[in-house]
Parts: C-alpha cells; sequence; structure tokens
C-alpha cells in the first residue's frame, strides 16, 4: 500500500489550514512551522526505512508462515568473500538470496554462476550502486536497473525480478523506475548493520535477539567479519530447527522472468 500520496495529501490540507488561521486569525506562525517540520520528518522516514512501503510496494517479511523459516540476503556483491559464504551455505546446505551490483558481477562472473548453479537466487542491487543514488532522477535510476539486468542476464542466463534499492532508501523517482521494470522491491525486517558493527559477538546477538519466524535477514558479504558471524549462526539456526530458504521461496513469488 502507498502512504505518501494520502499523507501528503492530509498535510497539504493542514498546512493550507495553518496558513490560513496565521494570516486571517493571527494565530501562531509555529502553528506552520510545526506541520510543516512534520510532514518533511514523515516523508524522511518513510524513504529511509523500506518496510514501511511509502514511495512503492515493498516486501520485507512473511507475516504468517508454517514452521521457522527465514530468508538471508546478502547485499553488494559479489566479492571476494561470496566465496566463503557459499561455501558455508553449502556446508549446512542453506539457500540464500545476493541483491548483487552490476559491476561486481562484471568482475566475479565466475562466483554470480555459481551461486545460481547451487540454487541460490540473485537479485538486482543497480550497476553501481552509487551513494548519491537517492538523489538521481527516475530515468538515470532506470539506466541502473536496465545496465545491472542485463549484466546479470548475460552472466548467469537469469532475467531477474527481485531488486534491492542501496541503502534500502526509497523516493519517487526509484518508484517510477521500479514501475517501469516491474521489478519486486525486497526489503528486509533484520537488518545486521554488519558494515557498521566492528565487533562480531554483538552482530551476532543482534541478529540472534530479533530473530522471528519469516523474517529476511540483511547481511553484506563484503567482509570477513561477516563470514566469521555466519560460522556461528548457521549452527545456531540449524540447532533451533529454522529452515533457510531464498526470498522467493518464503514469500512464494517468481524471483525470475519466464
Amino acid at each position: 500500500m502507498l502512504r505518501h500520496r494520502w499523507i501528503s495529501y492530509f498535510f497539504i490540507a493542514i498546512n493550507f489550514i495553518a496558513l490560513l488561521l496565521f494570516l486571517f486569525f493571527h494565530y501562531s506562525i509555529w502553528w506552520f512551522v510545526l506541520t510543516v517540520g512534520l510532514g518533511l520528518g514523515i516523508t524522511a522516514w518513510g524513504a529511509f526505512d523500506i518496510r514501511l512501503g511509502y514511495f512503492t510496494d515493498t516486501f520485507y517479511r512473511r507475516k504468517h508462515s508454517r514452521g521457522k523459516v527465514i530468508a538471508l540476503t546478502f547485499d553488494d556483491g559479489p566479492t571476494h568473500y561470496t566465496e566463503q559464504i557459499l561455501d558455508l551455505l553449502q556446508r549446512y546446505q542453506a539457500s540464500a538470496t545476493f541483491f548483487c551490483i552490476g559491476k561486481q558481477v562484471e568482475k566475479f562472473p565466475e562466483l554470480a554462476k555459481r551461486l545460481v548453479h547451487e540454487g541460490h537466487t540473485i537479485g538486482n542491487h543497480t550497476f553501481s550502486h552509487s551513494p548519491w543514488m537517492g538523489f538521481y532522477k527516475a530515468d538515470k535510476v532506470l539506466v541502473e536497473l536496465q545496465e545491472a539486468d542485463s549484466v546479470i542476464e548475460a552472466v548467469t542466463g537469469k532475467r531477474v525480478k527481485f531488486f534491492r534499492p542501496p541503502y534500502g532508501v526509497t523516493n519517487p523517482s526509484i518508484a517510477k523506475a521500479v514501475k517501469l521494470t516491474r521489478h519486486q522491491v525486497i526489503g528486509w525486517s533484520n537488518r545486521s548493520l554488519d558494515t557498521i558493527i566492528m565487533d562480531e559477538d554483538k552482530l551476532y546477538n543482534r541478529v540472534v535477539r530479533k530473530l522471528r519466524s519469516g523474517d529476511i535477514v540483511l547481511f553484506h558479504d563484503t567482509s570477513q567479519r561477516t563470514v566469521k558471524v555466519l560460522e556461528r549462526l548457521l549452527p545456531y539456526l540449524q540447532e533451533e530447527g529454522y529452515g533457510l530458504v531464498t526470498v522467493d521461496d518464503l514469500l512464494t513469488l517468481h524471483a525470475y522472468e519466464s
């Protein structure tokens, strides 16, 4: 459900009323400033919290699941660490989903092929993963999506449908682009913060403490730190009876074009 339209209409109406009260009834200007600030704050929250589906429909967890099942996801690869992660997943017979950057697929094509060959799902994470992605216009976002799709298809033979925006940021430009490409936007419900938290114990405990059946867990296959955490997490999940599946299996969606 897209929330930004009706929330925007609501705040436009409130701001208009506050402005009228200020102009004609000498109410404090701070009422107007407050409503403007509140509207901007909620919009910013919607842009940075992918779970809200504020600008575009987003899948971020399975709300009702039978048994204990979760989906591990890895962003920003493939990298040198992806091979170690694939080895671990293979050892524990676990499936995962990798949201890959197009230029990284060009750099490590054999790893992209391997992860698909071993039954994992590959998704689009843009071609360049630019830190300025949130400021791109829709046509530039569209190029990023299309270029990543083309590289992934050329290497793996898969025409992907899943897309995860860099940093989990959504906005009207990204929403317009994914509407044109018909990608399904995939978020997460359990964020490891493995690119920020340096302590492996804190990382491990953060994920385990928040874990619920139906979760989509966010990791990055970009550091030895994440590999070390997985070495502890995978046997724990196995002992606790969790099934580790791909996002498409968890959500009953199609990951690729037919």
